[in-house]
């Protein structure tokens, strides 16, 4: 027997309207999705080269529990 019990998606977003919008929904769609949100979290991140800034993005983790290892 193979059963999917959780997973850990990252998402990269340019604003943290956009990052807290999709958290946001993420929440509200857990229930009919059949999952439950173990754990969540939004870090800007940049990159930058000879000390300036060249692009930044916010790093999205959303950790999903489908189910248990024990029946």
């Amino acid at each position: 027997m193979k059963k999917l019990i959780s997973v850990v998606e990252q998402y990269r977003f340019d604003t943290e309207e956009e990052a807290t919008r999709f958290i946001e929904e993420c929440k509200e769609e857990a229930n009919k999705g059949g999952y439950t949100l173990k754990s969540y979290g939004t870090t800007f991140k940049e990159k930058k080269s000879k000390g300036e800034v060249i692009d930044s993005g916010y790093l999205v983790k959303i950790a999903k529990d489908y189910d248990t290892f024990w029946d």
